[in-house]
């Protein structure tokens, strides 16, 4: 299966849909989702310090048989890792970590106060060194990419937030859409928190598609990078199985109305 691509604000190209490694920190669990998502078409995985999974990627990837140039990798630095000396020494364990002398894209995870003007500054050297070829960032709202713009001399080009039919962010995505950031979608099943919704439930039906399905398609076609997490490899070929229908006017119309502001992640809303 061929997955879409979408082109980022510098050039590069990012793959639409990424196994999103969260929480899978048993390597054999780990070993097990990764190949199902190759098998189903996966070539993107969106990986963290914080997850503690960078050594089981490298790993994989290498036993994997594939090209290097075959694969979308992401990671981000951790909170705990934020500061100038501390952010460039972390990286360069991630890349030992990933077994990889570049990624495809890295991001800062959290705007972490104080710490984030010189942690964007050690990233963007890492990006002009061409270790990683496009810098973002995550959990950034107006205000903090508001706040990035007075001492950026690269502006980011994704931001990955908690975005899902239940929590639409819409100010957010016409600030990002205006700047050419583009969107990447955490959570965006919403853990599973919302699961019978009548609406949903009913564009399911209608379409022969799973409730998850629906919900991952609405994130495509808001021009989003979709990232669901699974470690079950049925549901990791569900999750990728979104391309072969489209939601009609009246299906999009109906699902901007569930938009219920729910946050089920830790929220950067009030971080100064």
């Amino acid at each position: 299966m061929k997955i879409p691509s979408i082109t980022l604000a510098d050039g590069n190209t990012i793959p639409q849909i990424a196994l999103g490694l969260w929480k899978n920190k048993d390597a054999a669990e780990f070993n097990t989702a990764f190949d199902a998502a190759i098998k189903a078409g996966y070539r993107h995985f969106d990986s963290a310090q914080a997850y503690g999974n960078e050594q089981f990627l490298g790993e994989r990837w290498k036993q994997s048989g594939l090209q290097r140039e075959e694969l979308f990798i992401t990671t981000k630095i951790a909170v705990q890792h934020f500061g100038y000396h501390s952010a460039k020494r972390t990286f360069a364990e991630s890349l030992e970590k990933l077994q990889t002398d570049y990624v495809d894209l890295l991001l800062l995870h959290f705007p972490v106060p104080v710490l984030r003007k010189r942690t964007w500054q050690a990233v963007e050297e890492i990006h002009a060194a061409g270790q990683a070829r496009s810098i973002g960032v995550s959990n950034y709202m107006i205000n903090h990419l508001e706040g990035l713009k007075k001492y950026a001399k690269t502006m980011p080009v994704i931001n990955q937030v908690e975005l899902h039919v239940f929590l639409q962010q819409p100010e957010l995505v016409t600030y990002c859409r205006d700047h050419n950031i583009t969107l990447e979608a955490y959570s965006p099943l919403a853990h599973g928190k919302a699961m019978d919704n009548p609406v949903v439930v009913g564009l399911a039906e209608k379409h022969g598609k799973s409730y998850a399905q629906i919900m991952l398609r609405w994130c495509l076609e808001q021009d989003f990078v979709v990232l669901p997490k699974s470690v079950t490899p049925k549901r990791i070929q569900q999750n990728i199985d979104i391309f072969d229908f489209k939601l009609d006017a009246d299906d999009r119309a109906a699902l901007a109305k569930q938009d219920q502001n729910l946050r089920i992640c830790w929220s950067p809303v009030h971080v100064p």
